[in-house]
């Protein structure tokens, strides 16, 4: 028999097919069109993705997944649909990002029909889903090969269907639905391992609530079971494959005050990564009532407190972006280069990011207190129950605990924001359906300008992201004119990861467990910039880049690049430099 807790399809769920998908399709168009005008195109790695575009292209090549000693991430299905774009265009780093842009497009698609089956209407679903996807971490992410995009749509995925589940009422279908959430997840959840909370706690948290369903239980329960036995096996493969790098649950050593650290600023960079809808809630603190108001206001004073007595010590931290590393205030990984690092975000900019985010945020929580204190003094709501209530609970409560607890062990060393891609999903389903519910049924269309803005932000970081790096690719033709190898210069750490795959077969690690001896103790080299890097033995540099021709070991006799960096006038300028 169908559970009490299935509801039937939402209300607002029932206009054409055409009509239905168009905000979503439209959403997943200003994904594409945002990547277009940005043009990250550049035959280099970013980040980390210099690994996992080499290995699909190895996999492409010879139909074998080989690890070369820097993934972490099993990568899973995003090889295998990266090596059919190569088998179709070629094996570029181009074409392999592709795939990823492809994925972010379904992903800006089913982000919007997953906020309106919640319950939040078409139009706050489309510029729900916008302020997300045109975000400066989503774009730059969607223009790489990194894993975190894939893994967003393995969460995804799963609570889409999980929810289509709860709302049907024909016990096949729901059957139906919950074994393709937990296939769905161990299937994409392969690039990115913390994905697989989908089925390891979404898919039982969906079954708790469908428990009076015994039909589907004696289907569903098996399946899922057996989604957790394939999820094991793959860690056990991954752990056993030559060259790949376990990532331990615990750390050898805890720095508790530190992980506080860590975890408190990526609270606080949550909001700035949702800067379009936080800014939402910052005119309901001229609505607050007495009591709550100074809630507000105290919460604001302490922080300004916190912030001006924190700056000569962490003059970023307290201002927006918090945590950085995709995205801060020298746009993507600039500050890697020697020399005074050009500025992308100002501190007025700053300023006004942390205003939007951080006094939104708190005037939320002032909104929340005043619901509360009213509730307390009527005998009666004045709005109607909220019935699905705890069916959301349950569905997203837990696995966001979950996630969080699994983001610990990486506090204990660096949390960086593209990490919190997941919890900003819950937190805007959460935030849409509060401001619906209590603010007022429809976001201002005027919110969309601030969503442009945020674009034109986003577009322009992605933009001179990819500029700088072709501007490396520039200099290295240069120094290949004067006969300099890629063995003698340094031109940044993505760059000189790819030269030392050329002659090894492995990044030299200590982490590396498989095969036994794997990792060669050398001879103890200083790493830093201007310095060679300890990681790639192969690779020992005469020349460098910099942003200060005086940096290192002084000039070099060659020409600099200049490369564009949006919206400033003034171009961003490397120099060749030399190593002492």
């Amino acid at each position: 028999m169908p559970t009490t807790h299935r509801q039937p399809a939402l209300e607002g769920l029932k206009p054409s097919l055409q009509r239905l998908r168009a905000p979503a399709l439209a959403c997943a168009a200003a994904v594409l069109l945002c990547e277009l005008i940005s043009s990250p195109w550049v035959e280099m790695g970013v980040d980390d993705d210099w690994s996992y575009v080499l290995t699909a292209q190895k996999l492409a090549a010879t139909g074998h997944i080989v690890y070369n000693g820097w993934a972490t991430a099993m990568l899973g299905w995003q090889l295998y649909l990266a090596a059919a774009f190569i088998k179709l265009f070629g094996p570029s780093f181009t074409v392999v990002r592709l795939s990823t842009i492809l994925v972010a497009m379904l992903t800006a698609f089913l982000l919007q029909r997953t906020l309106v089956r919640f319950g939040v209407t078409e139009r706050n679903a489309t510029l729900g889903t916008l302020a997300v996807v045109v975000s400066p971490l989503f774009l730059t992410l969607s223009a790489s090969f990194m894993t975190d995009i894939q893994g967003l749509f393995a969460i995804l995925i799963c609570l889409y269907a999980c929810l289509r589940a709860l709302q049907t009422a024909r016990s096949g279908a729901a059957t139906a639905w919950v074994v393709f959430a937990a296939v769905a997840n161990v299937l994409c959840g392969s690039s990115r391992q913390i994905a697989w909370l989908g089925c390891l706690v979404m898919v039982p948290s969906t079954l708790w609530l469908l428990r009076r369903d015994r039909r589907l239980l004696s289907v569903a329960v098996p399946v899922t079971l057996l989604g957790f036995v394939a999820i094991f096996a793959s860690m056990h493969w991954f752990e056993q494959q030559p060259y790949s790098l376990p990532e331990h649950l615990l750390p050898p050593s805890i720095h508790p005050m530190y992980i506080f650290g860590e975890v408190l600023h990526a609270a606080l960079d949550l909001p700035f990564l949702l800067l379009p809808i936080m800014a939402l809630f910052l005119p309901l603190a001229l609505r607050l009532r007495r009591s709550a108001l100074f809630a507000f206001l105290a919460l604001s004073l302490f922080y300004i407190f916190i912030t001006v007595h924190s700056h000569h010590q962490h003059p970023n931290r307290f201002l927006a972006p918090h945590i950085g590393d995709w995205v801060d205030v020298w746009g993507s990984f600039e500050d890697k280069i020697p020399g005074p690092t050009p500025i992308y975000v100002t501190r007025p900019v700053q300023i006004l990011f942390t205003v939007l985010s951080i006094g939104g945020l708190f005037a939320l929580i002032g909104s929340v207190l005043a619901i509360q204190q009213t509730a307390t003094h009527q005998t009666a709501s004045p709005l109607p129950p909220e019935t699905h209530t705890y069916r959301n609970t349950v569905l997203l409560a837990p696995f966001s605990l979950a996630y969080a607890l699994l983001l610990l062990p990486r506090a204990n060393l660096l949390l960086v924001d593209r990490y919190l891609l997941p919890l900003a999903l819950i937190a805007l389903i959460v935030l849409l359906r509060y401001y619906q519910r209590h603010v007022r049924p429809a976001i201002p269309m005027a919110s969309l300008a601030l969503v442009g803005l945020f674009a034109v932000y986003g577009i322009s970081v992605t933009h001179n992201l990819y500029a700088h790096l072709r501007a490396i690719l520039a200099l290295s033709d240069e120094l290949h004119q004067a006969g300099i190898p890629d063995t003698a210069m340094d031109l940044g750490f993505e760059y000189s990861a790819t030269v030392e795959l050329q002659h090894a077969p492995t990044i030299n690690d200590p982490r590396l467990i498989v095969p036994a001896g794997a990792f060669v103790h050398l001879p103890s080299r200083p790493d830093g910039m201007c310095l060679p890097n300890e990681r790639f033995p192969h690779v020992t540099p005469r020349f460098g880049i910099a942003f200060d021709p005086n940096a290192c070991g002084g000039p070099a006799p060659f020409a600099p690049v200049h490369y564009a960096r949006w919206p400033a006038s003034t171009p961003g300028t490397l120099y060749i430099v030399r190593y002492p």
